[in-house]
């Protein structure tokens, strides 16, 4: 009988290869928040349309999740009951999240009567979101780096709600962003263990 020996970075069932979803996700913060650093603020660096940040951060994240979604359908491939129930009620609590968090930012904008104050808190918001949710997956996934990550990412966007823009977007653009991308080169090594 033969066997066949597989290529070191095969992964297990229920194991997800978060790299496309991290570049996806790292190219929204870095060029859609980098593009309302850069033009936002008393003194904008550039005179940017309006459109052009908002549909910079939409086209990552829109890629981040489609990428996100192939990776956790791949995982759920040969994977008993109890996972596919996690994996199920991991994709329901992001839709969960953001929908608390449309109804939270709803709400305190309308209570303090500062519609402007949306423009801060769903960057910051929704950063803070993902963060919490990836350090949930990673609990359940065993995953240290994904949950690192989500560390990373919630205490950068709480911490960028203290700033004001553009200090805010500056600070999820390197951050932020840059945690997306030391997250996708340690992502390679650790699907190679």
């Amino acid at each position: 009988m033969t066997t066949i020996a597989l290529p070191a970075t095969t992964t297990r069932v229920g194991e997800v290869d978060n790299r496309a979803a991290y570049v996806g996700f790292g190219f929204a913060y870095v060029f859609g928040h980098g593009a309302a650093a850069v033009s936002h603020g008393a003194d904008p660096l550039v005179d940017l349309p309006a459109w052009l940040p908002p549909t910079l951060l939409g086209a990552g994240l829109v890629a981040g999740t489609v990428f996100a979604t192939i990776a956790a359908g791949r995982a759920q491939r040969g994977a008993d009951k109890p996972t596919m129930l996690f994996g199920k009620l991991l994709g329901l609590a992001w839709v969960s999240a953001f929908a608390a968090l449309f109804l939270a930012i709803t709400g305190l904008t309308a209570m303090v009567n500062s519609p402007d104050l949306r423009s801060v808190l769903w960057p910051a918001g929704s950063g803070l979101v993902v963060g919490l949710l990836y350090l949930g997956e990673g609990v359940v996934r065993r995953n240290v780096l994904h949950y690192c990550l989500g560390t990373w990412l919630a205490l950068v966007s709480a911490l960028a709600l203290t700033l004001g823009t553009p200090g805010l977007f500056w600070l999820l653009a390197v951050a932020g962003g840059g945690g997306y991308a030391v997250a996708t080169v340690l992502e390679r090594r650790r699907l190679a263990r």
